[in-house]
């Protein structure tokens, strides 16, 4: 079965059992050699005033997260799981995380076989199933379903003064 197959399953699985203990999983990458995978799942609270998650709330969710993969055993042989925040170039991917983090700064890549297919810019929110972000001083659409990837480019202030 394909990687992007595989991480599919996982995380419908997780999102189901997610919900109970007030987790939204963010996102699922299966990283790695095929003969040593590394099954990556980001959460975050699901209630976006709890602020971020901290680890030992992240080590808090473990069992349970251990135990809905167990379940679905989705490698053949040994893999590791690495659970964790979506740290600071958090990914999006759903309607819900386009609308919460508008204003962000993000790239994304596209499907796209022709054209473009790298933005980056000024996340302007969801509408009528695309993306919009203002790439260059101009408005784009991209619908979701043509969404590869898309994360926020952290913004780091080294020179601010406490």
């Amino acid at each position: 079965m394909a990687s992007a197959d595989v991480a599919g399953r996982v995380l419908e699985e997780l999102e189901r059992a997610a919900e109970q203990h007030g987790i939204d999983i963010v996102d699922v990458e299966i990283t790695g050699a095929s003969k040593a995978p590394v099954l990556r799942i980001r959460l975050d609270w699901l209630d976006e005033d709890a602020g971020p998650i901290t680890l030992d709330e992240v080590a808090d969710q473990n069992d349970w997260i251990s135990a809905v993969v167990d379940e679905l055993d989705p490698f053949a042989g040994a893999y590791a799981l690495e659970v964790s925040s979506p740290g600071l170039a958090r990914p999006l991917r759903r309607e819900r995380d386009f609308v919460r983090f508008a204003g962000e700064e993000v790239s994304l890549t596209t499907t796209a076989s022709e054209g473009r297919r790298k933005f980056s810019g000024t996340l302007e929110g969801f509408e009528e199933g695309c993306v919009v972000m203002t790439c260059d001083g101009e408005v784009v659409r991209i619908p979701l379903d043509e969404v590869r990837r898309c994360k926020i480019n952290p913004k780091i202030d080294f020179n601010r003064k406490q």
